[in-house]
């Protein structure tokens, strides 16, 4: 799925960039998962090009209780492991655009450090409700890397943060359940939404103003 001319230059930029193990957790059901042959082959491309890339494979039915133990509810999906569990996900083939991404993803799990400013780290720091945030992208789409990409840092600095990248192609009953008709859109514990590639700061005051406390009604 990785064109030859391009392996060679991602291997010897993942060599330098991954600093530790990290593991790419991969959940399959070859029966009714149309995509998840593509999903495996992608995984295994990108596992070729580190030593330091671990590729676990399980089938989501036969392996439910591992499936569960990370909080895996629709395949084909990869969990994205390094220092610790960060909760990053991504459901769907992270291909095209949202390649880059999982590559990141795979190079700060391995550190467990960020791009993000000191002050969006401060901020994430503080947080402490869970926080669920879901990109809904596709794989044609130029922006949704950035939103991705933020989603996932934030998961990084504060691990009660979990982070979904959903391919809507893949899962077009979600797309309709939250009323996607633009991509990236990004739900953020279920009652903050926005639609496009937000700077840091404001994506960053978006996940704060999803963590405060529901006003209590009279």
């Amino acid at each position: 799925m990785i064109p030859t001319s391009h392996k060679e230059r991602l291997r010897r930029e993942l060599e330098s960039a991954i600093e530790g193990q990290v593991r790419v957790v991969l959940f399959t059901q070859e029966v009714e998962c149309a995509s998840c042959q593509e999903a495996r082959n992608l995984a295994e491309e990108v596992a070729s090009l580190s030593n330091k890339i671990k590729l676990e494979i399980y089938d989501f039915v036969k392996d439910m209780e591992k499936a569960k133990g990370l909080g895996i509810d629709k395949v084909p999906a990869m969990a994205v492991l390094g220092k610790k569990e960060y909760g990053i996900r991504f459901y769907g083939i992270p291909f095209g655009y949202e390649l880059k991404p999982f590559l990141e993803a795979l190079v700060m799990a391995s550190s467990g450090s960020t791009k993000l400013s000191e002050e969006s780290r401060r901020k994430l720091k503080a947080l402490g409700q869970p926080v669920h945030i879901q990109v809904f992208v596709t794989p044609t789409c130029p922006y949704c890397p950035a939103a991705t990409g933020l989603a996932h840092q934030c998961a990084i600095e504060n691990t009660l943060v979990r982070s979904d990248m959903v391919e809507i192609t893949e899962f077009p009953h979600l797309a309709q359940k939250y009323a996607v008709m633009g991509v990236p859109k990004v739900v953020i514990n279920d009652r903050t939404e926005f639609v496009g590639a937000l700077p840091e700061e404001h994506f960053i005051d978006q996940v704060l103003m999803a963590n405060r406390p529901l006003q209590a009604t009279r």
